[in-house]
């Protein structure tokens, strides 16, 4: 980033740039829900849905657990770690419900990566249309 793009700080209002930032020892960082946030009261979106490489298996997640492939998890940007999130094939229609495990997907035009387990309950592999909505949170 240049010393003149905006930044946000956790609670969203616009912070000063980068630069300025810097030089007064700020601490920026990208908006994140927590549990019980507003935010995730009305979660409803729709998008592209991609799934976690077999690779990730074993490693570490976002929330400190430890990725397995076989479990209904996924990466969620913003939403809180053990919020529970019913994600919908629109191709095919059936749903999911995942609990949100780590951070994610780091490619723009998708809103989530799920685990094998939960791409394949859901028919597909690779990427998929797909809608959210909140189910609840563990």
């Amino acid at each position: 980033m240049r010393g003149g793009a905006r930044m946000t700080f956790a609670t969203g209002i616009p912070g000063p740039t980068l630069g300025i930032a810097l030089a007064l020892g700020l601490v920026l960082t990208p908006p994140v829900a927590r549990a019980g946030d507003v935010r995730n009261a009305s979660l409803s979106s729709s998008g592209m849905a991609s799934v976690y490489s077999l690779a990730h298996s074993g490693r570490k997640t976002a929330s400190g657990e430890i990725h397995r492939a076989s479990e209904m998890t996924a990466a969620h940007r913003t939403l809180a770690f053990g919020t529970q999130v019913r994600v919908t094939n629109r191709r095919n229609g059936r749903s999911v419900v995942v609990r949100i495990n780590d951070r994610g997907p780091f490619i723009r035009s998708r809103i989530i990566d799920l685990s094998p387990a939960a791409a394949r309950a859901l028919g597909f592999s690779g990427l998929a249309p797909v809608t959210l909505a909140l189910a609840g949170h563990s």
